[in-house]
């Protein structure tokens, strides 16, 4: 294959929730671009699932199971720590992970299920970009992605944790853009479209979700971001 074939040769990303509905997705994308995938999500099973398909397809990923919920910041430094002995590298990071429970009026959500995903959604993932900030400045060319859910601020009720969540990450990626904006670091939103996934499962009715796509059709949206920057700068 020619280099349009695979954008990510030689290049590692570090993708979380890696065995959900997207992050499984956009694993396989970027495997078939030439990268080589670090997986990470809570169940090391469904990761050698998603491993297993990545090798069928021609290529390799590592394992990393950790569960962000229970993660502390050291635990997310030395993440780092390995992916820098293994790999020498670390090329993008794509934040897939989540956690929703489902639609729940504020004043009866119960106050454990806010703060998980909260946490999860949101401080797990700073926690975790801080802890590779220095080996993604050292690739020359890093991409971070922070995929973020729409459907919350296109219609906020009852969305809990998880929805104050996706509002949070809007304003960290800009102030993260905003201070990294004279390094190399390129910093992303990526909002895909509805997706047929368990986590939208629990918010739309299966039957009636005409609207959500297989989350392959929006795996490709995130390889684009993760591509190396043209000479001139200039995304490719």
């Amino acid at each position: 294959m020619g280099n349009d074939d695979r954008p990510l040769a030689g290049r590692v990303v570090l993708v979380t929730g890696a065995h959900g509905g997207y992050g499984r997705a956009v694993a396989l994308a970027c495997a078939r671009a030439g990268a080589t995938p670090v997986l990470l999500g809570r169940s090391a099973r469904k990761l050698e699932r998603v491993a297993d398909a990545i090798e069928e397809a021609g290529s390799e990923a590592s394992l990393y199971p950790l569960d962000l919920e229970g993660a502390t910041p050291d635990d997310f430094a030395e993440l780092a720590a390995r992916v820098g002995e293994r790999f020498a590298r670390l090329d993008g990071l794509v934040h897939c992970a989540a956690d929703f429970r489902g639609l729940t009026p504020l004043e009866h959500t119960d106050p454990a299920a806010f703060a998980r995903s909260l946490h999860v959604d949101l401080t797990a993932r700073w926690w975790l970009t801080q802890a590779c900030l220095p080996l993604l400045r050292a690739s020359g060319d890093g991409s971070l992605v922070f995929v973020i859910d729409a459907a919350p601020q296109a219609a906020p009720a009852y969305w809990g944790g998880y929805g104050i969540a996706q509002q949070g990450l809007e304003a960290l990626v800009a102030m993260l853009a905003a201070e990294t904006a004279s390094t190399s670091l390129r910093v992303h939103a990526l909002r895909p479209g509805p997706m047929r996934t368990p986590l939208r499962a629990r918010a739309y009715a299966v039957d009636g979700d005409r609207l959500a796509r297989d989350p392959a059709a929006f795996a490709q949206a995130c390889v684009e971001l993760l591509v190396p920057a043209a000479p001139d700068g200039i995304a490719s």
